[in-house]
This record gives structure tokens, C-alpha cells and sequence, in this order.
């Protein structure tokens, strides 16, 4: 059972809430390490062991790594769903400790991996989070991440419906779908674990095209289980066993990291 944090009382949600991003930086990692919690009385793992890395604002970083090198842990751990055994995360140079969960939040877009979509309607699923966004705000969300054609393979458009879980889509459509409902808060930073289902080339190539339109206008940080459609990032960290071994653009971790190398070269990619 986990140990939730309590609330923050309505004057540190206010005082949070007021501040502006104007730093530089907009994520920070100052040598963070982090265990989940004790079960039976044995001490579990370092998930991570000391991880120091910058984000500049208005970037497009992606993290990488095998299964279990703690990417995911990374993301939870932004989004403060857990708070690190030691070591500082700052969001606009300011420690996200100090911030309401609610101010924190407000300035981050999560998409998760399976991302859920609600049987209904298009229209539904992405007002849950914006429920006074106007039709040609939803039109305008779904042109960003590629799929207007969704549109335009139903008459019924906006109210087409999607099935339950979302069935009637492909597993792409169903994350780029995800990532639109995200956006119409229009967050300064989004965090997008990339699904791991398999998608086709056709889709793959839709996403990676929705990342690239999506990372235009803010700061967008991506776990990346294919290499493709990260490989223009600005920057790439590579983790492995809860540390980094890498930190370069595509073409630098080619030529330094050899996990990097390896991981590119099971993908086919050079």
C-alpha cells in the first residue's frame, strides 16, 4: 500500500498556481535516485542511481533504453505520482516539491502508453478534459496529430464513434487520439510514452509525422520504443539499468553509445 501525500492547502495552490514559465530549462534532474517502496521487508532495487540531465524549453528530447532501465519511473516521477529518494527535480528552475500537484499538471500534457479511449463519440473523448473547446478547435487538434482522415471515413465526423476501447481505430489512431485530447490544454510540456503496440508502416510513419507537428510549439519529451520516430530529436538520452550511458543526437550515440548502436542496429536503422 502506498503512502499518498497529503493535499496542498489552497494558499500553496494559489501561490503555485500564479508562477509563469520563463526559465530556460524546463526539466530538471539533479542526481535523482529512486526505490519503490519496501515489500515483505526486503529492500527493493535502485530503479534509479543518480540521474542528472537538462531539457532545454521548446525542445524535442526522447528517452531510450531497454525494459526496466527506468524511463517510465522518469515520467512518474515529473509528474510527482511519486517523489524521489533523493536528489532534485526542478520544472522551470523551481523544485516541482514546492508546486501544488494541480499548478504542476496544468503546465504537463501526460499521454500515457495505452492511453484509454472511452467508447462514444470523436467528440467526447476529446472534451473530457476541454469541455468548451469549439468544433473547429477539435478539427484544428486532430489536423496536428494526422487524423483527418479519421473525419473523413465517417460521415458522422466529430460524432463518428469510436467503439468500445476505442476499436474502431488502429492502435496508432488510438494514441494520436490521446495525444489531440492532450493538447487542447494547450500544456507548454508534453510527455509522451510512445505505445509499444506494433504499428504498420503506413501508421508509423502518421506518428512520427504527428510528433514532428506536435513539438513545434512547446517543450515535448518522448519514451521512444522505436528509434524511428524519434531519431530528429535534439536530444536523446539513452538509460540502462537506471543510468544514463548516453547523451547526443542520433548520429553522436551512433558513434559513442554502444547500447545506443546496438538498439539502432536490432531496428535497422544507421
Amino acid at each position: 500500500i502506498l503512502d499518498l501525500p497529503l493535499e496542498e492547502t489552497d494558499a500553496e495552490r494559489t501561490e503555485a498556481k500564479a508562477r509563469k514559465a520563463s526559465n530556460k530549462t524546463a526539466i530538471e534532474f539533479r542526481k535523482v535516485k529512486f526505490s519503490y517502496a519496501e515489500q515483505g521487508g526486503e529492500k527493493s532495487q535502485e530503479v534509479l542511481q543518480g540521474v542528472s540531465f537538462k531539457i532545454e524549453r521548446g525542445t524535442r528530447v526522447a528517452i531510450v533504453g531497454p525494459s526496466g532501465s527506468g524511463k517510465s519511473t522518469t515520467f512518474s516521477l515529473i509528474e510527482r505520482f511519486y517523489e524521489p529518494t533523493s536528489g532534485e527535480i526542478l520544472l522551470d528552475g523551481q523544485t516541482v516539491h514546492s508546486m501544488s500537484r494541480d499548478a504542476l499538471r496544468e503546465q504537463i500534457g501526460y499521454v500515457e502508453q495505452d492511453a484509454p479511449v472511452l467508447a462514444g463519440s470523436i467528440r467526447e473523448n476529446l472534451l473530457i478534459g476541454s469541455p468548451d473547446a469549439t468544433d473547429k478547435q477539435l478539427k484544428a487538434v486532430l489536423a496536428e496529430v494526422n487524423l483527418t482522415e479519421v473525419l473523413k471515413r465517417h460521415k458522422s465526423g466529430l460524432n463518428a464513434e469510436v467503439g468500445e476501447q476505442g476499436i474502431m481505430l488502429s492502435g496508432g489512431e488510438r494514441q494520436r487520439l490521446a495525444i489531440a485530447r492532450a493538447l487542447l490544454a494547450a500544456p507548454p510540456i508534453l510527455l509522451l510514452d510512445e505505445s509499444t503496440s506494433s504499428l504498420d508502416g503506413l501508421n508509423e510513419q502518421r506518428m512520427r509525422e504527428a510528433i514532428d507537428a506536435v513539438a513545434k510549439n512547446r517543450t515535448m519529451v518522448v519514451i521512444a520504443h522505436r528509434l524511428s520516430t524519434v531519431i530528429d530529436s535534439d536530444q536523446i538520452i539513452v538509460l540502462q539499468n537506471g543510468k544514463i550511458v548516453g547523451t547526443g543526437t542520433h548520429k553522436q550515440l551512433l558513434k559513442s553509445t554502444p547500447l545506443y548502436k546496438e538498439l539502432a542496429a536490432t531496428q535497422m536503422l544507421d
